[in-house]
């Protein structure tokens, strides 16, 4: 299989996450996550549109609201707040606070969040000042607009990728520091995941080399894309066995999530990070088209 990886043009953002895609509005959303900043590309004008959240440090996801075109839930700090943005303009507000989580933690900040295919918040906390891999001071919630937060998994140390598969009745979960992808049954009426099993496991035969998993998605045929923050690497895995279908590799380090996107819902949309003094072109968002794959558009959160 022959694919390609491109850049999106002035696409930089220095912890990028979190990608989600519109499919009323053609777009790709993304988070700059330790900037505060919301970005927004554009498959038509083939454009990424910036915005800073009024007064915030961090941006953790970015989830469009149902039937409000220009509100998005947001993970900023430990809060979940709505911001208002045109997808244009240089300066996004927030205009409420939706819940709350971990208020005495005040080194924990929100990570990766997404919503389920019927619409609920899931999103997980970690540690933000410190050791993280000591620190397992996360936790994975759920959320449901007129419901109160409940915790999903405690004894997180990374909240990270999110994935389900509704024909399968899965719902697939990283905790970054356990090295690995996790399985579980789950009951799409009520939102609850049970029966935990490892499905593949990045642990190398030294600590030292261990691949960090990062974000996740799947494509329609139940394969997961697992992106590794440490690996300049994207696996397609068959979570049924955990057979290694593909490696897409990537001309930076570290890779931090994948969404689908596109008119077609073919080309893969993959966000990078440049932390720790990686070099050009770490930050970049890229798109990799020739996959012979299509995926899921993001779901609208209701709120």
């Amino acid at each position: 299989m022959s694919y390609k990886v491109e850049p999106l043009p002035d696409s930089y953002a220095g912890l990028g996450e979190g990608p989600h895609w519109d499919v009323a509005t053609q777009s790709l959303y993304y988070v700059d996550l330790e900037a505060g900043k919301l970005l927004r590309y554009d498959f038509k004008e083939n454009k990424v549109y910036k915005t800073q959240i009024e007064g915030q440090k961090l941006a953790a996801f970015v989830l469009p609201i149902e039937g409000k075109p220009h509100e998005f839930a947001v993970g900023c700090a430990r809060s979940v707040v709505v911001v208002k943005w045109d997808g244009v303009s240089p300066v996004a507000k927030v205009v409420r606070t939706l819940f709350e989580v971990q208020q005495e933690f005040q080194l924990n900040r929100w990570n990766d969040a997404k919503t389920d295919p019927r619409g609920r918040f899931f999103g997980g906390t970690m540690r933000y000042v410190g050791d993280e891999f000591q620190f397992r001071h996360g936790e994975l919630y759920k959320w449901e607009a007129g419901g109160e937060v409940s915790i999903v998994k405690g004894d997180v140390g990374i909240s990270n990728g999110l994935a389900w598969d509704e024909k399968n009745q899965k719902f697939y979960y990283i905790d970054t520091t356990d090295y690995e992808v996790k399985s579980y049954d789950y009951d799409f009426e009520t939102g609850v995941a049970s029966n935990p099993k490892v499905i593949f496991n990045l642990r190398k035969t030294s600590p030292k080399d261990h691949l960090l998993p990062d974000g996740l998605t799947i494509d329609t045929k139940g394969n997961l894309y697992v992106a590794t923050f440490n690996g300049a690497t994207i696996f397609k895995v068959n979570p049924s066995n955990g057979e290694v279908l593909l490696e897409i590799k990537f001309p930076t380090k570290q890779i931090t999530s994948a969404a689908f996107g596109g008119p077609n819902l073919d080309i893969l949309y993959v966000t990078t990070a440049a932390k720790f003094d990686q070099p050009e072109p770490a930050g970049t968002t890229y798109k990799v088209t020739g996959l012979n794959a299509t995926g899921y558009p993001g779901t609208y959160l209701k709120a």
